[in-house]
C-alpha cells in the first residue's frame, strides 16, 4: 500500500487537513509573529514575502503539507508536512512544522505528532525529524514525543532525530 501524504487526520484538540493555495491569507497570520522563527535558521520567515515565496509555495509543491486547524474555533494555527518518503529505508520525514505561539506548551504539538506518527506508523517503521542546530524549541519539542538524536546531516548543517515504530509509543 503507498504511502498517503495528505490524509485528513483528526484528533480532540486539531484536525490536519492538506494545504490549499486559498489557505495562504490564514496561515501567514498564524506564522507572521518572528518569535516563532527567532531560532529558526531562516529567522525572517514571518515576512509575507519570504513565507509566500519560499515557504508557502514549498509547501504546496511538496504534496505533503498541512495546514493544523483549532477544532474548537476551526481557525488555522499552524502547519506541519510529511516528506522524502523513502520505501526501501521504511522512512518517511516529518517537519516544517510551526504553531501559532498560543497554543506552544506541549498538547498541541504533542496531539499534532501523535496523529502524524500514527498514521506514518501504517506505512513505515521511522520517522525523522530535521531540525536546525539553534533550534532548541523544536528540538525539546521533539524529545517531548519521543524523538531520539541519532546524527546530524552537513550542508545546511542540520540535526537528525527518530521515532522507531517499534518504541510502542504511537
Amino acid at each position: 500500500m503507498p504511502f498517503e501524504l495528505q490524509p485528513t487526520l483528526e484528533g480532540d484538540l486539531v484536525c490536519l487537513r492538506p494545504l490549499k493555495s486559498e489557505d495562504f491569507k490564514a496561515l501567514h497570520h498564524a506564522a507572521s509573529d518572528p518569535l516563532i522563527w527567532e531560532q529558526h535558521p531562516q529567522p525572517d520567515r514571518y515576512k509575507v514575502e519570504v513565507f509566500r515565496d519560499g515557504f508557502f509555495r514549498t509547501a504546496l509543491e511538496s504534496g505533503g503539507a498541512f495546514v493544523i486547524l483549532d477544532n474548537e474555533t476551526d481557525a488555522i494555527i499552524g502547519s506541519s508536512r510529511f516528506h522524502d518518503y523513502k520505501e526501501a529505508a521504511s522512512e518517511i520525514e516529518i517537519g516544517w512544522s510551526f504553531l501559532a505561539r498560543g497554543y506552544w506548551g506541549g498538547v498541541y504539538n504533542g496531539e499534532v505528532k501523535s496523529l502524524m506518527l500514527r498514521h506514518a506508523f501504517q506505512f513505515v517503521d521511522n520517522a525523522v525529524f530535521v531540525i536546525g542546530p539553534e533550534n532548541f524549541r523544536s528540538r525539546k519539542a521533539v524529545e517531548k514525543v519521543g524523538g531520539v538524536l541519532v546524527g546530524t546531516r552537513p550542508d545546511p548543517e542540520r540535526v537528525v532525530y527518530r521515532i522507531q515504530k517499534s518504541s510502542g509509543r504511537f
